[in-house]
């Protein structure tokens, strides 16, 4: 990927794809001071296409102008959406969810139904029990086998959000509140057993091939990261040597990592245990939602509004993780050379990233694709293979 110092955001992003690194990137960038304690040991990820157990792709779905938020009367039934997050529909499920509450909330009704059962999902249903209503979750997947979880589960708040000429005029101000409301929520989930919600040091390592591999152009999507500085540390430059890279110019920034397996079994046990109820459900038409025992819903169904509400703002942006058998001792991710790699509980993720911010934008087939894992893959390999002592196959 060639980065070296002073780091530019739409380059990184080039290298990096929609990952939502703009997290990472800030123009408080410090160098450590020589005296700064020694980088631990690194293990290295064993990457070989014979440690590949599943190939998963995930379609996030995009708007323009932002997630759609806004309240809709059906016949005698109100609909509250909250669906469109685009790359940050687990980033900002509980910012975006409060809102979305709020607002099911203003008539003090006794039920509510959710539609879906997601990142947005279940953080609606959660937070509508807490304020008070008996709900119940329509859906024809459970988490484990929706898109949501599909995802990497990194702290990535503006991946995609919106386009910056697109967003209405006030949309900053309420990605702020939902970025702000997430971070805090996810707190709480810290330390937890099993480790739904940790921090994971992260590193963009420099030295790949001399090659640009996104495209030139693109879409200008919304850079909304300075606003939350104070809560999104910066990266910092680390000393030549101070890890087992052979690359100068490392840079490491450490983020929110959400282990879904975890946190999303978390999650639908928090519901349940509270009295939730989850029907199994399939819907063709908002006509069918309206036509629900409980008179307020909120609307949470993803990319699968494009079809059930004829949402063509919806654009798909596909996405495909290669899971290699998960490595306890690999604590760390990685950004080299167009692809991403985090290090789950349930599996090592590692994604081609060779589009930048545009990978996967407007595609809409969710057909694994061998060859692209086989290249991430072997990119992956590469790197350790010049950086660390081989470890076993």
């Amino acid at each position: 990927m060639g980065l070296t110092p002073p780091l530019d955001r739409r380059r990184l992003l080039a290298g990096a794809g929609a990952l939502g690194l703009a997290g990472c990137v800030a123009d408080h960038d410090t160098v450590l001071a020589p005296a700064f304690a020694p980088q631990p040991p690194l293990a290295p990820v064993r990457a070989s296409m014979a440690r590949v157990f599943d190939l998963t792709v995930c379609l996030r779905p995009f708007r323009a102008e932002g997630p759609r938020l806004d309240v809709e009367p059906i016949g005698d039934a109100t609909i509250v959406h909250n669906y469109g997050h685009g790359g940050s529909g687990w980033s900002l499920s509980w910012g975006s969810s409060t809102v979305a509450v709020e607002r099911a909330m203003s008539s003090s009704p006794a039920e509510i139904a959710v539609v879906g059962c997601g990142a947005l999902g279940l953080t609606s249903a959660i937070l509508a029990q807490r304020a008070g209503a008996k709900v119940t979750i329509y859906a024809r997947d459970l988490l484990p086998e929706t898109r949501s979880a599909r995802a990497t589960g990194t702290w990535t708040p503006d991946s995609r959000i919106a386009l910056a000429d697109k967003a209405a005029p006030n949309f900053a101000a309420l990605w702020e509140r939902m970025a702000r409301t997430s971070f805090k929520t996810y707190r709480s989930y810290l330390g937890l057993p099993g480790s739904p919600v940790q921090w994971m040091d992260r590193y963009i390592v420099a030295g790949g091939p001399d090659v640009v591999r996104a495209p030139p152009g693109g879409l200008d999507f919304a850079d909304l990261q300075d606003r939350i500085q104070d809560i999104s540390p910066g990266p910092v430059t680390l000393p030549d040597g101070a890890t087992p890279f052979a690359a100068t110019g490392v840079r490491r920034f450490t983020t929110m990592q959400f282990n879904l397996a975890d946190y999303g079994h978390t999650l639908m046990s928090d519901f349940l245990a509270a009295g939730g109820q989850v029907q199994r459900a399939e819907f063709h038409a908002p006509a069918e939602i309206a036509a629900l025992k409980e008179k307020v819903v909120i609307n949470c169904p993803g990319y699968g509004a494009r079809a059930l509400w004829r949402d063509e703002s919806i654009v798909p942006v596909r996405g495909q993780i290669a899971w290699l058998i998960p490595q306890p001792e690999v604590t760390y991710g990685l950004v080299w050379d167009g692809v991403n790699m985090v290090s789950r509980s349930d599996g090592v993720c590692v994604q081609l990233l060779d589009g930048g911010d545009m990978q996967g934008y407007g595609v809409d087939n969710e057909t694994p694709d061998r060859d692209e894992a086989r290249k991430g893959v072997a990119r992956l390999a590469s790197l350790y293979a010049r950086a660390l002592p081989p470890g076993p196959a």
